[in-house]
């Protein structure tokens, strides 16, 4: 599936990925200061912002979505980009680096450990699988302690910009309702292992004692970084920082 998308700047090869019930829009101040020094090409994951609906949302098909997309856009393989995914948009960036070509990874804030966001999904399931009033009651409320650090102003945004649709929300996380948590990491352990290039994890809060050797017992290449009392939005929440952060990672 080709993607909406835009393309920003000059420069090595930046593609940037948002998170669930968001869009390209909410990434626009970073892309924008990406684009100072990079050809910055930021994408609308399936069923997100302007690009179509589809009848499955497997992370598979969204790295692909995004591959076939750089090449509509004139990219080629030998373009390889450094990629950056926010929250689910970080799972999208690992299972990009496991399928094709690339750069680097930056993951900003997601785990690839996901029993506890399995355990807090099934004690709201039926409210999601419920009449959207519901949905969307459980959606806000699972997203207000995400907001974190964020000033008033970038809240505001990112409230007014958040699209949570049903089925497009419930395609995404059909894999944690439907396996079990060692499947599911193990499956997000593999993806991680085939990546042979820099990855960086970064995170606004401690993802916990034994995440950093968990990702690095797959990957060897991943590094885990923590900004602390920085939230789900650390990019966003200092984004002079993370800006400096990613062209020391990735100089150009």
């Amino acid at each position: 599936m080709l993607l909406a998308h835009e393309v920003l700047g000059s420069g090595p090869l930046t593609v940037v990925i948002h998170g669930i019930t968001e869009s390209r829009k909410i990434t626009r101040p970073l892309t924008e200061a990406l684009a100072t020094n990079r050809t910055v090409l930021a994408v609308d994951l399936r069923g997100h912002g302007e690009s179509a609906l589809a009848d499955t949302y497997r992370m598979e098909e969204a790295a692909t979505d995004i591959h076939e997309t750089l090449l509509a856009a004139g990219f080629t393989d030998a373009d390889l980009p450094l990629i950056i995914g926010h929250s689910l948009g970080g799972v999208v960036a690992t299972a990009y680096g496991a399928l094709f070509p690339m750069r680097a990874v930056i993951n900003i804030d997601q785990v690839l450990t996901l029993g506890d966001l399995k355990a807090n999904l099934e004690a709201v399931e039926p409210l999601l699988r419920g009449p959207d009033e519901g949905f969307q009651q459980v959606m806000l409320a699972l997203f207000d302690p995400l907001y974190g650090a964020l000033g008033l102003p970038d809240r505001q945004r990112l409230e007014a910009l958040r699209r949570p649709v049903q089925s497009v929300v419930l395609g995404y996380w059909s894999v944690i309702f439907e396996q079990s948590v060692e499947t599911i990491n193990e499956q997000l352990g593999q993806f991680a292992s085939r990546i042979q290039v820099p990855y960086l994890a970064l995170f606004g809060s401690d993802p916990g004692p034994s995440y950093a050797d968990w990702l690095a017992s797959y990957c060897s290449a991943a590094s885990t970084e923590v900004w602390a009392n920085h939230g789900h939005y650390p990019h966003l929440v200092d984004l002079p920082r993370f800006v400096n952060r990613v062209n020391a990672f990735d100089p150009v």
